[in-house]
């Protein structure tokens, strides 16, 4: 990198503790997207009569994903923080539109809501010990008991239990994408302190959480290729049926793949370790989708929102990353921490 590029950006990016294969990756993602708007122009002048809307609308939301995520990674910890907990926000709020709740609920909601800054909080300050705790434990004590004061127990269990499981998807899942980042220099002194690499040049964090976003998209993409090419027995219809077998199977090997090629290179996981985090990624990636299909299924909504043009709503993007990021967080923790 430039030493004019570091010495204007020193302070306030993590530009100087980036390594070239994290701007390396990004830039491949950018390279990705222009193909992908190249070749929906030309199928649309090959194929003027055919409808490809959605295509192009997925295409152009992936553009404003990708530039607002590779922003909020680069700038700084706190802004990559708040944009995490800010797509948490989106997610629960979306939840609470589609589940039904009781009118005597609106005033537990406050607490949910309010356990988002509290959770991403404790992320960004790497309290691991109280992180891990805080929504399975003291909230999941806390918000009957706050429940029960209001008086009203019809209905109490079926409220509280979806308000529960509200939590743990779009709040205490996705927050480990925050904590996967506090595993940088500086950041957190007490994770990891003595990995491989972990110098004042490098930022595991931010490349392991490249890594986890990537494959997880990637799965998500190639599980719907797989399936769309060659799929003919269907996995669970009753719950999603464009779920096959073969979509799942070529997901797995697809995504192995990539996280052998990608994360030896981009990360410190070595080659069996990266090919383990890639069949957990799409194994559990697959998982998390079918249980969000199950949700909008048994709410009878098609997609959870529309403030993704082509894709749905926020729970529809974050589907897979509600159990890969988990799952992944605490792999890395486990073997690395």
């Amino acid at each position: 990198m430039p030493q004019w590029i570091t010495e204007w950006t020193r302070g306030w990016t993590r530009l100087e503790h980036l390594t070239p294969e994290v701007g390396i990756t990004l830039v491949a993602i950018a390279v990705a997207l222009v193909i992908a708007s190249i070749l929906t122009r030309i199928l649309k002048r090959i194929r003027p009569e055919r409808d490809d809307t959605e295509l192009r609308q997925r295409v152009r939301t992936w553009w404003v994903i990708a530039w607002m995520f590779g922003a909020a990674i680069l700038i700084s910890p706190a802004t990559s923080t708040i944009f995490l907990a800010f797509v948490s926000f989106l997610a629960l709020k979306e939840y609470f539109s589609l589940i039904p709740t009781r009118r005597a609920d609106r005033r537990v909601l406050f607490w949910a809501y309010l356990s988002i800054p509290v959770q991403y909080y404790l992320a960004y300050t790497a309290w691991y010990g109280m992180f891990v705790v805080f929504i399975p434990v003291y909230l999941f004590l806390f918000l009957p008991a706050r429940m029960v004061a209001i008086g009203q127990t019809e209905g109490f269990l079926r409220s509280i239990g979806t308000l529960h499981w509200g939590l743990m998807t779009t709040v205490f899942s996705l927050s480990h994408t925050a904590m996967m980042l506090m595993l940088s220099v500086g950041a957190s002194p007490r994770i990891a302190p003595e990995w491989p690499g972990n110098s004042q040049t490098t930022a595991p964090g931010v490349a392991l959480l490249v890594l986890l976003i990537v494959l997880t998209q990637f799965n998500d993409v190639a599980q719907y290729v797989w399936g769309k090419s060659l799929g003919r027995i269907r996995v669970v219809p009753k719950v999603s049926p464009g779920k096959t077998l073969a979509g799942l199977l070529g997901g797995i090997g697809s995504t192995t793949l990539l996280a052998a090629l990608l994360g030896p290179w981009l990360t410190i996981l070595n080659l069996k370790m990266a090919i383990f985090a890639g069949m957990l990624i799409a194994v559990s990636g697959f998982a998390g989708d079918l249980s969000i299909s199950a949700l909008k299924r048994d709410l009878g909504v098609k997609d959870s929102g529309s403030i993704l043009p082509g894709h749905g709503g926020i729970l529809d993007r974050v589907d897979s990353l509600t159990y890969t990021a988990p799952l992944f967080f605490h792999f890395i923790y486990y073997f690395y921490g």
